[in-house]
């Protein structure tokens, strides 16, 4: 996956559940050359089928992971060339309505895995694992254009860098994406994207101040596709395992970045992955979820 070189704590709680993987099972993982298998599959998935055999194969995978095509804005399976198209199949646009009531919504269909207020700088349960937030995200050293640099004795953790405003705590929310759910994912809010690092974690800002969006590549996902950054390769040789490889969307010509609307089009993913959202909000928000509940694109995740 594109998070080959983070460094995993298994010292984070789990959710009802789950529990964390152990660590011969961790180390037994990353000493598997995943970024190879995940090319090697990305280009698999992009071989073209004959059409005569598009329609057993599809529908063998719609069975297994119970794929609903009526869903779909293209329904006729001998359409999709590859395994490619047919992930990333789009969805009628009546399928997902938008969440007007509630500030942040879920991003993609899925699985909520863990949701709550940060504890102890860590992000719970991602892919099994439980990762301290400066592992996860990286320096925070752009986090500066958000507030006024903040002096030495008020930061007890790497969480205060992120907290940028007076009153404010820091929340996140996992969502699993499964095989056989909708591969495209959203803009989960009304925020504005200013920096990406390669895994690719997306962060901004929000009403509220800072705002993250991790997109977490499965082992197998060829690739993870943000339709606005045309110069984003995950999974590609040019990284190497535990660079940051950072870009701005801030620049001379654009001093704000990135701005994107609620529910509107941000990437897609290849297969199953996982996306986590870490924000800053005043401490009344409020999730409106369960552990473990299946969630649509444009349902509400919380509200002020």
């Amino acid at each position: 996956s594109g998070q080959g070189g983070l460094e995993a704590n298994q010292q984070g709680p789990a959710i009802k559940g789950l529990s964390p993987r152990p660590r011969t099972q961790v180390a037994l993982y990353k000493s598997i050359p995943t970024r190879l298998l995940s090319r090697a599959w990305g280009r698999l998935n992009q071989v073209d089928l004959p059409t005569w055999l598009r329609k057993p194969i599809y529908s063998l995978y719609i069975w297994t992971f119970g794929v609903n095509m009526k869903e779909a804005a293209v329904e006729d399976l001998h359409h999709y060339r590859n395994l490619n198209e047919f992930f990333r199949r789009k969805l009628k646009p009546q399928a997902r309505p938008v969440c007007d009531s509630h500030c942040v919504i879920s991003p993609a269909d899925g699985k909520i895995l863990h949701f709550g207020k940060v504890r102890n700088c860590e992000v719970e349960q991602v892919k099994g694992v439980t990762y301290s937030l400066e592992t996860f995200l990286g320096p925070q050293t752009w986090t500066e254009r958000l507030a006024p640099k903040k002096k030495e004795e008020d930061l007890t953790s790497f969480q205060d860098l992120l907290v940028t405003k007076e009153g404010n705590e820091l929340f996140h929310c996992v969502v699993y994406l499964a095989p056989g759910d909708y591969h495209c994912f959203h803009s989960p809010t009304d925020w504005t994207v200013a920096h990406r690092r390669h895994f690719p974690v997306l962060s901004g800002e929000w009403t509220y101040g800072f705002f993250s969006l991790t997109a977490v590549g499965a082992t197998n996902v060829g690739s993870i596709r943000i339709y606005f950054d045309k110069e984003l390769h995950t999974n590609s040789p040019r990284y190497s395992k535990g660079s940051y490889n950072d870009f701005s969307y801030v620049s001379t010509l654009n001093q704000e970045g990135v701005n994107m609307r609620k529910g509107e089009h941000l990437g897609e993913f290849n297969l199953g992955s996982t996306i986590v959202l870490l924000f800053e909000a005043p401490r009344d928000f409020n999730f409106s979820l369960k552990p473990g509940q299946k969630i649509r694109f444009g349902e509400a995740l919380g509200t002020i």
